[in-house]
């Protein structure tokens, strides 16, 4: 049994929340009840699993613990549907590890496996420890979701560890920043992440002001810029502010920086250190309030050594940097960019067109995309186009991606002639995870098939995880089949049994 001491030590984790029991085991139940004593968190109970769904739905409990093994509903589907309605939840699965398979399954779906019968003792620091856990992941998903709503609005999508980081370095400085350098190749969607940040900061009801510079005539900088007043040049027969005045106490975008004339950037320096615009023609300056995101596909380190940018004008614009990686950097990101275009012209068109089949998936994954975002996005606008059913199919796709052989590439092991059917299987779902860095859903949607039906297709053709991990680790690690004491291990933020 817990001692007071050890209530006490851990209650302060925890506040408000919850935890539902899915078991018909009576012992298992008084164990949960005891081991969450002391920690101010309200236990439900369920019978089985269609029970405990409907209970969890209307209760939203932080903390699930199941049996691995039960009728109707398996404790790893379960797993599957309570992630489902929230993926903040935490799920505990009991089992007396009578098969080793099933707990490896669940450990890698990211659940914790806990050996019957229940320790009550670790069982409530596991509680303790998963509500701490579901508070702080519940803080940063509610975050990262206001990011992601302004950021889908206007078409940055993305849920990779790259995007991921891009996101929450602009959560941290959006509500402060001055000026901004956005860098990143064609394509990437650096126009959008400088919406994005605009709509997330203090200036986000305010004009947002974007200048393309690369299309404007370099004799035009100066009065586009900064105005002009009547008679300063021939043709300007009015005053005119330009567009650093009309983003004034809002945010103006500079689109291609590298553009500006060394002349010009002089002028834009003098705006940014003194927050004043003189306008060409003018004796006077007017003062202007404006926060500044500038954008470029260049090395502007290199340009300074060249003496095409003023190094000076560098610093200023870049003490908060954002790098916009690349497509083909980001490729987990590839489903949900898909679905997000395919929604969008499907609407555009009037059409019904909600699915790609696997081969297009295919090509798709397999294509580098030197244009990033915005290729993929023409590819799906015309595969939606042509599309005759609900259904993109390969045929749909431009006709520049259909070139080249569609076939397991030859380097895949167990290609050679005279093999089988099963190791030419193995053989590519290997070179694919390998190609995919071990990421089981990104490999999973370019098979064509549910994460769960991969593990599973892995475990029948005896795949290993050294087999794909990437070097230098990282790698989650499986647990062995024991007959020891419980307990609970965390690899890479996930549970395994040890």
């Amino acid at each position: 049994m817990l001692t007071a001491g050890s209530r006490a030590s851990l209650s302060r984790y925890c506040g408000d929340f919850s935890l539902l029991v899915i078991d018909t085991d009576l012992s298992s139940i008084t164990a949960v009840q005891n081991a969450a004593m002391g920690l101010d968190v309200a236990v439900y109970t369920a019978k089985d699993p269609e029970e405990g769904l409907e209970v969890f739905r209307n209760r939203q409990s932080q903390i699930v613990i199941a049996n691995l093994t039960q009728p109707g509903i398996s404790g790893l589907e379960l797993l599957s549907q309570i992630l489902d309605i929230d993926p903040c939840a935490h799920v505990i699965l009991t089992s007396r590890y009578n098969s080793i398979e099933p707990v490896v399954e669940a450990v890698t779906n990211g659940a914790a496996v806990l050996k019957k019968p229940i320790c009550e003792v670790s069982l409530h620091t596991e509680i303790a420890t998963r509500l701490e856990q579901y508070t702080k992941a519940k803080h940063g998903l509610d975050k990262a979701n206001l990011l992601r709503a302004a950021a889908a609005f206007d078409g940055t999508i993305g849920e990779s560890p790259a995007m991921w980081e891009v996101f929450s370095h602009i959560l941290r400085f959006a509500p402060y920043y001055r000026t901004v350098l956005i860098t990143g190749d064609t394509g990437t969607g650096k126009e959008l992440i400088a919406k994005a940040i605009h709509k997330l900061s203090p200036a986000a009801t305010r004009p947002y002001v974007v200048v393309n510079l690369a299309a404007i005539a370099e004799t035009l900088f100066e009065s586009e810029l900064f105005g002009h007043v009547r008679g300063a040049f021939t043709g300007a027969i009015r005053d005119k502010a330009g567009m650093v005045e009309n983003a004034h106490c809002g945010t103006l975008f500079l689109d291609e920086i590298g553009e500006l004339s060394l002349a010009t950037q002089a002028k834009l320096l003098r705006v940014l250190e003194n927050r004043e615009v003189q306008r060409v023609g003018a004796l006077n300056t007017i003062k202007v309030d404006v926060q500044v995101i500038a954008a470029t596909n260049q090395d502007l380190k290199k340009a300074v050594v060249a003496g095409r940018f003023r190094e000076d004008l560098y610093f200023r614009l870049s003490p908060v940097e954002v790098r916009v990686p690349r497509l083909i950097d980001r490729k987990e990101d590839l489903p949900v960019l898909e679905r997000y275009f395919m929604d969008r012209f499907s609407e555009s068109f009037h059409k019904r067109v909600n699915k790609i089949d696997s081969r297009a998936r295919l090509r798709l994954a397999r294509h580098n995309w030197p244009s990033n975002v915005r290729e993929l996005e023409s590819v799906i606008g015309h595969a939606v186009m042509m599309a005759t059913g609900g259904v993109v199919e390969l045929q749909d796709l431009p006709g520049y991606l259909l070139q080249g052989p569609e076939e397991v590439p030859a380097t895949v092991p167990g290609t050679q002639s005279g093999t089988t059917l099963a190791q030419v299987q193995r053989g590519y779902i290997v070179h694919v995870l390998r190609e995919e860095n071990g990421v089981i859903s990104t490999a999973a949607d370019r098979l064509g098939m549910k994460r769960t039906s991969l593990y599973a297709v892995m475990n029948r053709l005896n795949i290993s995880r050294g087999e794909f991990a990437p070097q230098g680790g990282g790698a989650r690690n499986f647990p062995a089949a024991h007959g020891g004491a419980s307990e609970i291990m965390r690899v890479n933020g996930k549970c395994s049994v040890a």
